[in-house]
């Protein structure tokens, strides 16, 4: 019975994360806490369908000419790197800590949603370093947390890079399946991974991505901003649940 309502969930959960172009752990994680699971089980469930419905996402883009590979492979690899200390954050942490962290990430995600003024310089100078730094803070703490980091790369390199929006979503797709790579790894190996709930989300996740992504084509985007404030609003109050009223 766990397994279909996880299959169900993995599927409505690919399908947002294809729908709204983010990795789905602010969306696993609350669940999972929410079907009673501890925080740092929660994030390595995360992570697991997170890496399955990256790489998906990252061949549907491919196939489509979307990635491009070129300065996204230094912001790839700095995330890799990383995500590689996730386990260790996550072992370290206190739960109520990388909650409040979860919390804070949904604010930023509205704040950045509504007041960032975006550029839409398509030839930013950025150094290979650079990108490089970025991807390993990123995904030193977007893994952390259970997220796989699309939420923080993309405005970063809008609104403090100068990349244009559909390049800067490419490249956080790109990012997102480097990192949660090496943090699935690490999670492993600190034994924060159930391989069973994880890849049966995995496995309806790659079903909902199709189809999300297909959808989101069609919308139109004030349409697609009203869902954004819903979806994270829905999120921040699960979490102030668990948080203030567990």
């Amino acid at each position: 019975m766990l397994f279909a309502l996880l299959l169900i969930v993995g599927t409505f959960v690919g399908f947002i994360s294809g729908f709204f172009g983010i990795g789905g752990g602010t969306i696993i994680v609350p669940i999972m806490l929410a079907l009673g699971y501890n925080i740092k089980t929660a994030i390595g469930i995360s992570i697991t369908q997170m890496l399955m419905g990256a790489i998906f996402g990252s061949y549907m883009n491919y196939k489509a000419g979307l990635l491009r590979l070129n300065k996204g492979i230094y912001l790839g690899l700095g995330g890799m790197s990383g995500a590689s200390l996730s386990g260790y954050i996550v072992e370290l942490a206190p739960e109520i800590l990388l909650e409040s962290i979860l919390l804070a990430t949904f604010a930023f995600s509205i704040f950045r949603l509504y007041f960032t003024t975006v550029s839409e310089n398509s030839s930013p100078n950025t150094s290979n370093l650079l990108l490089f730094l970025v991807g390993f803070s990123v995904g030193a703490i977007a893994i952390s947390i259970g997220i796989g980091g699309a939420v923080f790369i993309t405005p970063i390199l809008v609104g403090f890079l100068g990349y244009e929006m559909k390049k800067a979503i490419s490249m956080g797709v790109f990012f997102v399946m480097f990192a949660s790579i090496s943090g699935f790894i690490s999670m492993a190996y600190h034994g924060h991974v159930e391989y069973a709930e994880g890849f049966t989300l995995g496995i309806g996740a790659l079903l909902g991505v199709y189809f999300g992504t297909k959808t989101t084509h069609k919308t139109d985007k004030k349409v697609l901003k009203k869902w954004f404030l819903l979806l994270y609003l829905v999120m921040s109050s699960l979490m102030i649940k668990k948080i203030f009223f567990s």
